[in-house]
């Protein structure tokens, strides 16, 4: 046979399956886990059972009017803040619009991290046309995270989700956790989300040692917890419950959640308003992170009002730091003489890297807008004063800052 018969064998040959199809296998049925023997105890304890295609959720569910006090503050006060955000003339990402679903969310897991760590406790605080609704969904076991998981609905649900902390730790578990399920539950949605922690950091920097939601309800909202389990015991006592069957100390931890989600309202009312400057308790320290905040979020306008509040209503050592962002403002405003007021009044009380900052933007101001040399020159020699003298930083970063300063004073003095 020739060579091109060969070739055209061979090319009716390709093509051909010479291989048996591989079945595809129907994927196997959930499972469903055992009902735990103690369901009964904790039945009596005042938990329900829900029961769906994944096993069994121990459910409870309290209903508070709108007038409940918890601390400081009524919930009803939720509404309050929800109707300032409505007027308000600016932008800020703790902002929540009337007809917008919210989510007052909080967990209680077996750890701090790992694949091992479970959520067991999946709490959850809703508006209803009547008054708040707290729903908690406890795992009846390890067995059943599928049933919990789905029961929380949260694959459906579609709502701005408010923690504390929530956004570092719980929510990212609970992704964790339902991906290790994804075979057999629905996607999970992503939620806007609000996390109150990041709020309490801005506006208490400084003048709160920890930022404990704890610490804050005590100093803060008002409120103190009377009996409360302290949150590294919670996994102990939930593991020791599905151990032994005696729901007592778990029920504590339920109350230690309750309080946790109760106080997410309460906190998310004052620190709203605060934002709005509606409090009059709080010190300098905290106002001046208020301005400073909205000037991260580029709402010069307002910044600059609660800045100046600051350094009218407090002495100048309180008001130092206003003075200093406050400065800041100006100058972006290219308001340059009020700029170097305030840089020169925050000198005496700022700590030494923004009072070098400051000496240089003085520097910068004399130099190119207000065409004073002389001043340019004399702030340009505090600032490399400044930087010899402090021996807090590092050596390298020293001889950094003194090449460049000296470059200024080089130029300055051929201009002078």
């Amino acid at each position: 046979m020739s060579y091109e018969n060969k070739i055209l064998q061979m090319k009716k040959m390709l093509g051909k399956k010479t291989t048996t199809p591989v079945k595809q296998e129907k994927p196997a049925t959930y499972q469903k886990p055992e009902t735990p023997s103690y369901t009964e105890r904790w039945k009596r304890a005042g938990l329900t059972v829900v029961e769906n295609d994944f096993g069994i959720v121990f459910k409870r569910q309290v209903y508070y009017p709108f007038h409940y006090q918890h601390g400081n503050y009524k919930l009803q006060s939720f509404f309050e803040a929800l109707a300032k955000w409505q007027e308000a003339k600016f932008e800020h990402p703790y902002a929540l619009d009337s007809n917008e679903q919210v989510l007052f969310f909080d967990t209680e897991t077996t750890g701090l991290k790992g694949v091992g760590t479970q959520i067991f406790l999946l709490g959850f605080l809703e508006v209803s046309d009547e008054s708040f609704i707290l729903t908690q969904y406890l795992l009846a076991d390890p067995a059943h995270e599928a049933a919990l998981l789905f029961e929380s609905k949260l694959w459906k649900k579609t709502a701005t989700v408010i923690t504390y902390n929530g956004k570092s730790f719980d929510w990212p578990q609970l992704e964790t956790r339902w991906t290790l399920h994804q075979k057999e539950l629905p996607k999970l949605r992503s939620q806007r989300q609000i996390d109150l922690l990041h709020s309490s950091k801005r506006l208490w920097k400084n003048d709160m040692e920890r930022m404990k939601l704890k610490s804050v309800e005590e100093e803060k909202l008002g409120f103190s917890r009377i009996s409360d389990i302290p949150g590294y015991l919670a996994p102990i006592i939930y593991l020791d419950a599905i151990k032994s069957g005696m729901p007592d100390a778990l029920m504590k931890v339920l109350l230690h959640n309750e309080w946790d989600l109760l106080s997410l309202i309460t906190l998310y009312s004052h620190s709203t308003n605060l934002l709005f400057e509606e409090s009059n308790d709080e010190s300098a320290n905290t106002f001046t992170n208020i301005g400073k905040w909205y000037a991260d979020l580029k709402e010069s306008t307002q910044s600059v009002r609660i800045l100046e509040k600051v350094t009218s209503q407090f002495d100048a050592l309180e008001a130092g730091h206003a003075q200093y962002y406050l400065a800041l403002q100006h100058k972006r405003n290219k308001k340059f003489n009020e700029a170097i007021d305030a840089f020169v009044a925050s000198l005496h009380f700022i700590d030494s890297r923004k009072k070098l900052h400051a000496l240089e933007q003085l520097a910068i101001i004399y130099e190119h807008q207000i065409k004073d040399y002389a001043q340019a020159l004399y702030y340009t020699q505090e600032g490399i004063q400044l930087i010899k003298r402090d021996e807090k930083w590092r050596v390298e970063q020293k001889q950094k800052w003194e090449i460049s300063w000296e470059k200024r004073l080089y130029r300055l003095g051929n201009k002078k």
